[in-house]
């Protein structure tokens, strides 16, 4: 309790100022709570604050993510813009190198021309002169029989080719490389059913095709077909689509079960010749035509030949 002291008129009054205590408690109890209270608040902000950190460093990681995927869009839009010519071109380029054209070579009879007497030696018809040319053997001759394409699948000199190509066991098969030299070559296997045949040169260092998968191939995808187009026009490129998967043919007594139907123009002599994709991968050997069609060829899907090379040569391919 407080006492006030007033002047008035002379007359000291004292005055009694009661409950003064009980209000500064009150107020001083106002305020504390009003502490208490802000205090949460700013507990509350910084939780906020917290929050609000936390998500801007997810944003900053979600936007840096973004900036990669955008930079990877880009780069599949480059790529995507290459023009198909480049893409061809490059595929061609880099395969072309290991397609080998393969002639087919035998000994044949070489003929003479010799006149004689049609009536042998009848005395009557001895001088009337009449004489008639006759063709008869005098020796053998080595001859070309044959040519076809085929391409280099391992470094130390293995061709990948179609049976029908080197059948003939009594000829002898030479191979022209890319670079324009020539290599005798031996046939190492043959496949009766399947229609495929390893060769084999000498020496090392080849460059080979690389190999796909003739699984993912799909309708319509973009194919170039390399080879010795009629025998005369090596490494002749023609380009077409995947026509169609899994047919059936039969052509010179092979039946042939889900090769592939491309319109790429397969000649004779592109027999054993590779199928590439724009990214320069085999996905398939070329092995027949329809004749006086438009545009219907078929090879056989590389996948298959894996499996035969794995086992002739004992390589995973």
């Amino acid at each position: 309790m407080r006492h006030k002291f007033y002047l008035a008129g002379g007359i000291v009054l004292i005055v009694v100022v009661a409950g003064s205590v009980s209000a500064t408690n009150t107020y001083e109890k106002k305020l504390l709570e009003q502490k208490v209270e802000f205090e949460g608040e700013v507990y509350g902000l910084q939780e906020k604050v917290t929050q609000l950190e936390l998500r801007l460093q997810s944003l900053a990681e979600k936007n840096e993510q973004a900036e990669v995927s955008i930079k990877e869009l880009q780069n599949r839009q480059v790529v995507r813009q290459k023009s198909q010519d480049e893409l061809l071109t490059a595929s061609v380029a880099r395969t072309a190198p290991a397609v080998v054209s393969i002639v087919v070579s035998k000994d044949v009879p070489k003929l003479e021309v010799v006149y004689v007497n049609p009536f042998g030696d009848d005395p009557f018809f001895k001088d009337f002169g009449v004489k008639i040319p006759v063709y008869r053997q005098s020796g053998t001759e080595r001859q070309q029989i044959g040519a076809a394409t085929g391409f280099l699948i391992t470094s130390d000199g293995y061709i990948l080719t179609n049976k029908h190509v080197v059948a003939d066991q009594l000829a002898s098969y030479t191979v022209l490389l890319g670079s324009g030299e020539q290599k005798g070559a031996q046939v190492t296997y043959r496949d009766e059913a399947q229609d495929l045949a390893i060769l084999k040169i000498e020496g090392n260092g080849y460059g080979t095709a690389a190999l796909g998968n003739s699984d993912a191939l799909k309708l319509g995808q973009t194919v170039a077909a390399i080879g010795n187009a009629l025998g005369r026009y090596n490494n002749s490129v023609s380009v077409g689509i995947i026509s169609g998967l899994q047919r059936s043919l039969e052509a010179s007594g092979i039946k042939f079960d889900n090769v592939i139907q491309t319109d790429a123009a397969i000649n004779p002599g592109n027999s054993g010749g590779p199928l590439l994709t724009l990214d320069g991968r085999v996905v398939g050997i070329n092995v027949a035509t329809v004749v006086g069609s438009n545009s219907i060829s078929f090879s056989i899907p590389i996948n298959f030949a894996k499996n035969i090379l794995a086992e002739a040569l004992g390589r995973n391919f």
